[in-house]
């Protein structure tokens, strides 16, 4: 019966497929009026296709729920509706729509990163029989060029190390990747297992060598004329930046909060009134005072003030959420683990810090991506091409009026976002539940 009703699944969407390109869109084609302005596409009635597009989808899913639920019902005495399979179909049907409106600006974007035209506005419509191409619903990608990534890597110098390094590191990201894959086909979601293993010391020595190809890339390795030759050292400072602030961000809040969970002291609730209150004013009404307390510091410029001037950003708010985190946990651990001649600090160390990786993994990446696509702190403390950082990189892209280079922009955007991509991969494991579920015994 599973295998029937898996078959009938694969047979409606086969027949709205089969509608969609030999009923619909012909009848679309039907409709188009030809006097209308260049790069765009008017349909008589569009609205109505759509609309009707719609609803014969949800008739589709419809005919399907009741059609399954008749085919159980008539092998079974127990009799059920066919409206929760009918609700699950729409739940289905809006969760693509929204992946679709979701990608649909990741798509076009990534198709002006392949376009050496450097312009967004075309007055005449690409010369294509596609309707969706003619009508800039999808990007025309007949003529893809890798002119905009190649400007963003002229004149870069690699020395023999780093290429060493790099094809290592590759290597085992390709070892992570194929042995995640592979787990997720044999369903083995086990931590001690062989390919777990192998996973977890390759995304290690991965972090490691792209830590050492950060830290030891120098602005001498970028010999290019345009500013956008610069694209990796910026990738480089922003990096070193946002890794520093994620890190420093933990170690604050970690001691803080905890502090606030376990530790009372005189002021304990003043100063938790004071953290909510500093939360009420955005960050950028204090730019002023940074900016005076940066420059009396001598450390305009650097990467220090830069450093110092975003940690203080998240120390309020990742103390309260800490706090409220180890609030959550029993404070029998740290009774027993004192019983049995533990101190504090090693209970915080040895019992609470391995609990609190989620939370940490958290507090980390929600800094880590705060600072890596901000821009204004940025550009208020640094200046010089050599000291930029990716969000000063993109909006040099785009000034002036009639000069913003959106293929520069989209390429730089594309290779920009990978870090975050590949930091949210590596820390995906700690975001499950149930660390704490068995520690106590009732």
């Amino acid at each position: 019966m599973a295998a029937l009703s898996r078959y009938l699944g694969w047979a409606v969407f086969g027949l709205m497929v089969a509608w969609v390109l030999f009923v619909y869109f012909p009848g679309l084609l039907t409709r188009i009026q030809p006097n209308t302005p260049p790069g765009f596409i008017r349909i008589e009635n569009g609205w109505v296709y759509a609309l009707s597009g719609l609803l014969i989808i949800i008739g589709l899913i419809l005919a399907y729920a009741w059609l399954v639920t008749y085919i159980n019902n008539s092998r079974t005495s127990r009799k059920r509706s066919f409206l929760p399979l009918f609700g699950q179909g729409l739940t289905h049907l809006f969760m693509f729509m929204v992946l679709v409106f979701a990608y649909y600006p990741v798509l076009q974007i990534l198709a002006a990163s392949f376009d050496p035209r450097n312009t967004l506005y075309r007055i005449l419509s690409p010369a294509s029989d596609n309707l969706l191409v003619r009508a800039r619903v999808i990007p025309d990608f007949s003529q893809l060029s890798w002119e905009n990534y190649a400007k963003l890597f002229d004149g870069f110098i690699l020395y023999p190390y780093q290429a060493v390094l790099l094809a290592i590191a590759a290597l085992c990201l390709i070892i992570v990747i194929a042995m995640a894959a592979y787990r997720r086909i044999i369903g083995d979601d086990r931590t001690d297992s062989p390919w777990a293993l192998l996973q977890g010391r390759s995304l290690t020595v991965f972090a490691i060598l792209g830590f050492i190809l950060v830290i030891f890339l120098s602005p001498a390795q970028f010999t290019g004329q345009g500013t956008e030759a610069k694209f990796v050292l910026w990738v480089r400072n922003t990096l070193f930046v946002s890794g520093i602030t994620g890190i420093l961000a933990v170690l604050l809040t970690a001691t803080a909060g905890y502090a606030f969970a376990r530790f009372n002291f005189p002021g304990r609730y003043t100063m938790l009134l004071v953290f909510i209150f500093i939360q009420m004013f955005p960050g950028f009404l204090g730019l002023v005072a940074t900016y005076i307390l940066i420059s009396n510091l001598g450390l305009l410029n650097t990467f220090t003030g830069l450093v110092l001037a975003y940690s203080g950003g998240i120390i309020s708010f990742g103390t309260w959420v800490y706090k409220g985190f180890l609030e959550s946990i029993s404070k029998s651990l740290e009774e027993a683990a004192l019983i049995d001649g533990a101190s504090k600090w090693q209970v915080f160390t040895k019992i609470l810090m391995p609990l609190s990786a989620p939370m940490f993994v958290f507090i980390f990446l929600l800094q880590f991506v705060g600072t890596y696509s901000e821009f204004i702190v940025a550009n208020l403390f640094l200046t010089g091409v050599d000291s930029w950082t990716v969000g000063m990189g993109l909006r040099n892209f785009t000034t002036g009026q009639f000069s913003t280079r959106w293929g520069l922009f989209a390429a730089a955007a594309v290779l920009g976002s990978l870090p975050i991509l590949l930091t949210f991969y590596g820390f995906q494991r700690y975001f499950v539940s149930g660390y704490t579920a068995g520690s106590v015994k009732e």
